[in-house]
């Protein structure tokens, strides 16, 4: 946080020096990048220390609620700071992540130990970490299937195509587009967090990312501005119902000393699916057109669903969140010294 802090100061100077080399502003965006690789697994591994496994579920639902109504509010309230003038809308986010940073560094969860002086290397702790991941079916299947069911199915990025070239709307309609997803998931959440999956998980989370690849199917072929704003709402709670039972299958089926390690091994997979899927969508646009590159993708979500089902078995026989559950680990009291 006190790194982004930096690189939000950074972009308001360079605003404000009126330079008109673009390097500069990407290497701040790199350094960016860089905090967020740090600061993404790291965040994905202090939830389970700061609540207890029952209430996990619903502690991840909240997460994701809050995070969906800010996807909603921050471009809306982005624009309106921005029109103040850019060095304005990059102050204030220095101060968001200064406030962020002083709230992480005074409010935090019960300390665990440090790891003892026979602690494995930094090379041997990633690779324990990648081990650990192809050991466990459920969370390398949990993993890997977000990994190229969005990488196929992602459509986001030919939004704008469609909105001006196949639905023909206006840019407040490509606004409504661009939030569609974004509303979906953000009600499925908030009704996750009042009613959490409790049975046949591994089944709901491959008919969810199932049933993402039909609405993209849907959203591709639809000339209608209704249908296809409705097929990208059912896109966002699709996807929202499979972060919610990928996070909590992660989260409770790693043990504590190999959450960082694996949190870092689902952040890869998330960036790789969300970056490299726009990436694939523009490819696959220009080869074989906007409308193709969409159906092809959903097509091949259904196929990596089916295969999936079939490769990792334990992830589709999972029932319930807690058949899966690795207690907290306590450490072990010091042994008693011998008195003289």
């Amino acid at each position: 946080y006190t790194t982004q802090v930096l690189t939000a100061l950074l972009l308001a100077g360079l605003t404000l020096a009126h330079g008109h080399a673009a390097w500069p502003f990407y290497t701040v965006v790199a350094l960016f990048g860089c905090s967020r690789g740090f600061y993404g697994p790291a965040a994905q591994s202090l939830l389970p220390f700061l609540v207890p496994a029952d209430r996990l579920p619903r502690a991840i639902a909240t997460s994701a609620s809050l995070f969906q109504a800010s996807v909603i509010v921050g471009p809306a309230l982005g624009g309106v700071i921005y029109a103040l003038g850019p060095q304005w809308a990059y102050g204030l986010c220095a101060l968001s992540y200064g406030a962020a940073a002083l709230i992480a560094a005074t409010l935090g969860g019960r300390r665990r130990p440090p790891l003892g002086d026979d602690a494995p290397g930094r090379v041997e702790q990633v690779q324990e970490g990648l081990r650990y991941v192809r050991s466990r079916p459920v969370v390398l299947g949990a993993i890997s299937l977000d990994l190229f069911a969005v990488l196929l199915g992602g459509a986001t990025a030919l939004l704008p195509v469609f909105a001006r070239d196949i639905l023909h709307t206006s840019p407040m309609g490509l606004g409504m587009l661009r939030s569609a997803q974004a509303v979906g998931a953000t009600g499925v959440a908030l009704l996750l967090l009042w009613r959490p999956i409790r049975r046949h998980t591994g089944l709901k989370m491959f008919g969810a990312v199932a049933l993402f690849g039909v609405a993209t199917l849907v959203f591709g072929l639809s000339r209608n501005f209704a249908l296809s704003l409705g097929a990208l709402v059912v896109l966002g709670v699709c996807d929202q119902i499979s972060v919610f039972i990928r996070a909590n299958l992660i989260q409770l089926a790693t043990p504590d000393a190999m959450r960082g390690r694996v949190s870092a091994v689902n952040m890869l997979f998330i960036g790789a699916s969300n970056e490299l899927g726009e990436f694939e969508s523009g490819v696959t646009a220009s080869w074989w057109g906007t409308v193709p590159a969409v159906v092809i993708g959903g097509l091949g979500t259904l196929a990596v669903v089916v295969i999936w089902m079939k490769v990792f078995r334990e992830l589709r026989q999972v029932d319930r969140l807690e058949s899966v559950h690795v207690p907290l680990q306590t450490p072990r009291p010091a042994p008693a010294t011998a008195s003289a």
